[in-house]
């Protein structure tokens, strides 16, 4: 029986100065390969290069992914600053436009970090461009060291570094069958208001919001701020998502 299949999606990036690229994080790769067992299939997050229809016609679902670029100010009526960049406008021009195609027509949707904000932007929310400056929050941005350098331990940088709580029957309750998880936290953006349709599932102590789903979409449509994608092989929580998640791959597979 062949296996579903996932988009995931690509992010610009400029190779040795000159060349024009379109990146995927291998652990998100691996995280679809060994945990919901579906072929990963990356795309260029630019409408100029990757057309909408056709790639949901080929695909079971959608992951968006984390990135090093933040979604643009103006997607959520706020003035550009130079310490928000660095942009992907091509991606924020096919992300924001995929949410949307992939509710619609119930494709499993996963978005993670930067693909959690992509989706509350995309249904109507809006975003703090640098949550850490907002009043009793917590710095959530990676671990550095005292020279400013990111830290270069891997298990540091992505360790569970504070809680969630869910709220009671809400899908990632059900999913993880438990009311409060542990994280680890590398953003600097986060949800100021929430779309509309979006629903805040999950808060870390500091009142950001953690986890979000889309109540009514037909199709699995779940976000998660921290980077559920680092560990899902070993880490009971981010492992029980993918599986979920695959679980809706094959069953809009099987539809199709």
């Amino acid at each position: 029986m062949s296996r579903p299949v996932v988009g995931v999606i690509g992010n610009t990036y400029v190779v040795e100065n000159r060349f024009t690229t379109q990146l995927v994080g291998e652990s998100n790769l691996r995280a679809i390969k060994d945990v919901t067992g579906a072929l990963p299939l990356m795309f260029a997050g630019s409408p100029d290069i990757t057309d909408i229809g056709a790639l949901l016609d080929v695909v079971d679902g959608i992951l968006l992914t984390g990135a090093r670029a933040n979604v643009h100010p103006a997607r959520y009526d706020t003035e550009p600053h130079s310490g928000y960049e660095p942009y992907d406008e091509g991606r924020d021009d096919m992300a924001l436009s995929l949410v949307e195609a992939c509710i619609e027509k119930a494709v499993p949707i996963f978005g993670i970090c930067r693909g959690f904000q992509e989706m509350n932007v995309a249904l109507g929310g809006t975003l703090h461009p640098e949550i850490r400056d907002l009043p009793g929050r917590m710095n959530h941005r990676m671990p550095r060291l005292s020279t400013g350098e990111i830290h270069p331990d891997a298990e540091v940088v992505f360790a569970d570094r504070h809680e969630v709580r869910l709220i009671p029957d809400g899908e990632f309750a059900r999913i993880l069958g438990r009311d409060v998880i542990r994280v680890n936290s590398l953003h600097g953006q986060g949800i100021l208001e929430p779309g509309e349709r979006i629903l805040i599932e999950g808060l870390a102590e500091d009142g950001t919001a953690e986890a979000i789903s889309v109540p009514g979409a037909s199709g699995f449509a779940l976000g998660v701020q921290w980077h559920a994608e680092y560990d899902p092989q070993s880490n009971p929580i981010n492992k029980a998502l993918f599986q979920a998640f695959g679980e809706a791959l094959q069953n809009h597979k099987n539809a199709g």
